[in-house]
């Protein structure tokens, strides 16, 4: 905690005053009047660093990790001076840089106990394991690094003597500063685009809250991280934060009115704890306090990863002392042992963001555009429908309509009604995977006991129906299962199969009155890609995995003239045979869209939207499916 009080649960209405602002770096020898600085060099690696990888993040991975260490004042207190926690810290940070991908750290402020150059010198001295693999973080000032009566416009200290812009100059993520040197903000680049952190002062003054402001107003697209020594605080249980009298006040002037800032961070007050809030604009805007300055050896420098996962909507969070893991072995006593990580709910959890929505707003991501049928059409394609130049959305498709087969191949596609069925059986949609080619689909309304519904086919005749693809082949297609999908009334319908008794083509082995090519969707909405190959007298299967409901995806099925693959979206499922399976059975008869036969007849139609389908008589890498 940043109080010189002796007490675990703050007050708010004794807290500490409204963040410092801007201060001219008087005496500082730097002259930072601008919003900008050139981008800077990275920092040479110093002699004697060797065996530390560089810090080289993956600007492109959807994850990447955000290191956190709050209040280390303890540890830096007159003649009490402990570095040896919080380089051990840096130590991991730059250890284990590439395989958490970890692209920042920030301190938030009370880096020391009294302010003074002889508490600041040790800890710009860790902080130089940093500099020297130029790596990338930010550092604010607590009020136990400087007056606390004072704002950012108290001039000169021995904290910005320490951490002041010259400081960063070499960084390669620090991008400017407030004229008076209190208040920065840097950048970095991650899941394939720039993020922003706003490094504030204890106490903004008016002129650090315009800075603040200007600096945002110069990144309108980014998403803002916020960092300062006091924001939020919890009662003794921390369970929620809530603001104190001067994170109100910031709240106020800056945060709630700028939606870029998706996630503050602050110290100062213990326990952890964290809240939701929203903003002006309605989203919402996570808080979270982190501070261990009252546990064990002033908090053993300890430290907070934010690990960020875009595709999974996730911020993963977990707290640590690399100081003591890292002497785990040595016969370490029980208080030891219950400090190495933290794992109660406020320093262990989880925090589902979907980015994409939430950055909406300011940074609307833009969808991809339609491809024309031409760019799919690649060497080897026997097929390609899709289903993008259909009615307008919702309108039952015509039962005159002739589905156009872009492969230049002649399979074209009719459609056939289950006698009594609606006319809206069969419909055009313009919803669509979000890499999908065709910016279209069909709703298929399937149902059975009674059978109901309409489905696409082949003509008689068509070159596919006797196409038995010997060297390998590629069936590709986008779907979605709505959210009431019944396993009892749905299962078993087919995307994409042919006609034909197993039994009529010879085949003995399994149940003789299956057809002899289908991809269906199983009681457990899974996919099942179930064929009779020309070497093998029964049916050889793939299985996914249970597809999630109201959702897109991308299904590909692999051959290489022997072995079959099933992929989701892209990635290969666990339940693919090893069996030999060389081509496809034909007798000659259509292929079906959305309709599964059965003993000859037609026993089940799909229920669910159906997006392009294409097949290719090779087997395609995964960089050359339809999603690519």
């Amino acid at each position: 905690m940043c109080s010189p009080r002796q007490t675990h649960e703050p007050q708010p209405g004794t807290r500490r005053r409204t963040f410092l602002r801007t201060t001219g770096l008087a005496g500082a020898g730097v002259a930072m009047t601008g919003l900008e600085l050139a981008p800077p060099a990275a920092a040479a690696p110093a002699s004697g660093a060797t065996g530390v990888p560089a810090w080289h993040p993956d600007p492109e991975s959807p994850r990447f990790t955000l290191a956190v260490m709050p209040d280390t004042q303890y540890l830096f207190d007159g003649e009490s001076i402990h570095p040896a926690p919080v380089e051990a810290s840096f130590r991991y940070l730059l250890n284990h840089a590439r395989e958490e991908n970890i692209v920042f750290l920030s301190h938030l402020g009370d880096l020391t106990e009294h302010g003074k150059v002889t508490e600041f010198g040790p800890i710009s001295g860790a902080f130089r394991l940093l500099d020297e693999r130029g790596a990338a973080y930010s550092v604010v000032a607590g009020n136990h690094d400087l007056d606390s009566s004072t704002d950012d416009q108290r001039g000169r200290t021995p904290y910005l003597d320490a951490f002041g812009p010259r400081r960063f100059r070499s960084s390669p993520s620090f991008r400017g500063a407030s004229p008076d040197g209190y208040n920065t903000y840097h950048t970095f680049s991650a899941a394939g685009r720039e993020w922003l952190v706003l490094a504030l002062d204890w106490r903004p003054s008016a002129k650090g809250i315009a800075w603040a402001r200007e600096v945002i107003a110069h990144h309108p697209r980014t998403p803002v991280i916020l960092t300062t020594h006091e924001l939020v605080y919890a009662d003794h249980e921390g369970e929620e934060a809530s603001f104190s009298d001067h994170g109100q006040w910031l709240w106020d002037e800056l945060i709630a009115d700028h939606d870029q800032i998706f996630l503050t961070l602050n110290g100062h007050y213990w326990p952890p704890a964290r809240t939701v809030r929203k903003n002006t604009m309605g989203h919402d805007v996570h808080l979270h306090i982190t501070n261990y300055q009252d546990r064990y050896y002033g908090g053993a420098g300890m430290i907070r990863l934010y690990q960020f996962d875009l595709a999974r909507h996730t911020i993963d969070v977990r707290t640590l002392s690399p100081w003591i893991l890292d002497r785990a072995d040595d016969h370490l006593n029980e208080l030891e042992r219950g400090e190495i990580e933290r794992t109660g709910p406020q320093d262990y959890f989880s925090v589902p963001i979907d980015f994409e929505r939430r950055f909406a707003g300011f940074a609307p991501a833009a969808p991809r555009p339609a491809r024309p049928a031409s760019r799919l059409v690649i060497p080897g394609t026997v097929a390609y429908w899709r289903f993008d130049q259909g009615g307008r959305d919702g309108a039952p498709v015509e039962d005159t309509v002739r589905i156009t087969d872009h492969s230049g191949r002649g399979n074209h596609l009719t459609k056939v009604a289950v006698p009594g069925s609606p006319a809206d059986a069969l419909t055009w949609s313009d919803d669509h995977h979000p890499d999908q080619p065709g910016h279209g689909s069909l709703v298929f309304q399937g149902d059975k006991s009674p059978l109901r519904g309409a489905y696409l086919r082949t003509a008689d005749g068509a070159p596919l129906n006797g196409a038995s693809f010997r060297s390998g082949y590629t069936v590709e297609a986008f779907l979605k299962l709505p959210a009431d999908w019944d396993s009892g009334r749905n299962a078993w319908a087919a995307l994409l199969g042919r006609r034909g008794r197993s039994g009529d083509a010879g085949k003995t082995g399994g149940d003789t009155e299956e057809p002899v090519v289908t991809l269906s969707l199983s009681d457990g909405h899974a996919l099942q890609w179930a064929v009779y190959p020309l070497n093998q007298d029964g049916a050889v299967t793939n299985w996914s995995h249970e597809l999630p409901l109201n959702t897109w995806w991308h299904g590909a099925v692999v051959n290489d003239g022997r072995h079959t693959t099933l992929y989701v979206n892209g990635c290969p499922v666990a339940r693919n045979p090893s069996t030999p399976a060389t081509g496809l059975t034909t007798l000659g008869l259509p292929w079906l869209l959305g309709g599964y036969e059965y003993g000859g007849k037609i026993d089940q139609i799909m229920r669910g939207w159906i997006g392009d389908v294409r097949l290719v008589d090779r087997a395609l890498p995964v960089r050359e499916f339809m999603t690519s």
